[in-house]
């Protein structure tokens, strides 16, 4: 793993380090590049604008590893809160939920994290749209397969997220690339061990082409989220090469990355989903973005430096 990346993986869960960044008078002003807000009223903002220009949205309610029933019961009110408030906007053909099952107990108990993440889609059958179970780090993956399947028993729309740095995702791709699967891959941006997960850009690259190529062959709807210029081109051709058409699948990109890339792929008629994250538990969530591209970083440390 690049030593940049492993340094600002370990910021990530560093509490004293955390309180610097969190009480950085800059901090706030660079956080608005990459989180929509810290309320429902400015996530649903940011949803309006975005689908204006032709996009279409995912939001995360930001919040994980929660271990207080009282903070989960929170999050589940907070994501009904956003569908309804979506559905009122006009928003829910355009607009779905990212749900961490971190966030609503599955720390605590797993059964918790099925009954509040049905809660969650129930609300969001009632109003039109979906919701998408993100991936964490790898000791949760086989938990969050399991709650997957559970839910998509009665909402066959809900979507996984597989990551392509793990050694497991191509053998996942295949069994989920089923008929009305709906599946998002990713890089991966937690630090795992080497027995799990590649440890070279290039490894995870080349995996991530030949999980995009068990998606596209496959009979479900691919998503796939990256940033990278030549992933973006490599998945052009192999969606032509498998005569999948626009809207077929799509694209995903996180809100502040790449604003111009994403307007071109949706004019190109592609459907160009933003990953938009708001609320205040912001702190984990841009580690991981710095650590992902270097060129978040230099744009955190020169905001610092001319701004601090």
């Amino acid at each position: 793993m690049n030593p940049l990346r492993s340094l600002i993986l370990a910021a990530a869960g560093n509490e004293t380090i955390r309180r610097v960044v969190a009480t950085a008078p800059v901090s706030r002003d660079v956080v608005r590049r990459f989180v929509a807000g810290e309320s429902t009223a400015k996530a649903v903002a940011v949803a309006t604008r975005l689908v204006a220009d032709g996009l279409t949205v995912t939001l995360d309610y930001l919040g994980e590893d929660t271990t207080d029933a009282t903070l989960a019961e929170r999050t589940v009110q907070a994501y009904l809160e956003l569908l309804a408030a979506l559905h009122d906007e006009g928003l829910a053909e355009r607009a779905e939920v990212s749900v961490k099952l971190s966030a609503v107990g599955q720390a605590l108990d797993e059964s918790m994290a099925l009954d509040n993440a049905s809660r969650i889609c129930a609300a969001a059958d009632t109003h039109g749209t979906t919701v998408t179970l993100d991936m964490e780090d790898h000791t949760t993956t086989d938990s969050t397969l399991r709650v997957l399947a559970e839910l998509r028993a009665t909402w066959p729309w809900v979507g996984a997220v597989l990551q392509s740095y793990l050694r497991r995702t191509l053998d996942d791709c295949t069994r989920l690339a089923t008929s009305g699967s709906r599946v998002r891959l990713c890089k991966g941006a937690y630090a795992e061990p080497p027995e799990v997960a590649f440890d070279s850009a290039h490894e995870v690259d080349l995996s991530y082409v030949r999980c995009a190529n068990a998606l596209l062959s496959g009979d479900g709807f691919p998503m796939f989220a990256t940033h990278d210029p030549r992933l973006i081109r490599i998945i052009g051709e192999r969606a032509a090469f498998y005569g999948r058409k626009p809207g077929s699948f799509e694209f995903q990109m996180l809100y502040g990355i790449r604003s111009d890339e994403q307007r071109r792929l949706a004019q190109l008629g592609h459907t160009m989903r933003v990953y938009v994250p708001y609320g205040g538990e912001w702190y984990g969530y841009l580690m991981r973005r710095l650590a992902e591209r270097p060129a978040n970083t230099a744009f955190f440390l020169r905001a610092l430096a001319t701004r601090g």
